[in-house]
């Protein structure tokens, strides 16, 4: 069985919805923002985002909107990671 290939308008959506998991992630009692699991938590949905978009620039189908798109996913998650860690 093949792997089923995602739209990027469908990663694009996925994405976002990963970096506002990451938002919304609480930070643990304790060490709050500087607990090690929390930021590793953070920054992996911040990756997994990033990554689901990745390739959508270089395909040939990308439109100049997607590619537009997929710039405003690595700001946000840029933005995210200094709104939630810093």
């Amino acid at each position: 069985m093949s792997p089923k290939l995602i739209p990027a308008a469908e990663r694009i959506a996925r994405a976002r919805k990963l970096i506002q998991q990451a938002r919304e992630l609480p930070p643990p009692e304790g060490l709050g923002r500087s607990d090690i699991a929390f930021i590793a938590q953070v920054k992996d949905l911040l990756r997994q985002a990033r990554e689901l978009v990745q390739f959508i620039p270089k395909t040939p189908t990308a439109t100049a909107e997607m590619k537009e798109e997929v710039k405003r996913i690595y700001a946000e998650a840029e933005q995210a990671d200094r709104e939630i860690l810093h």
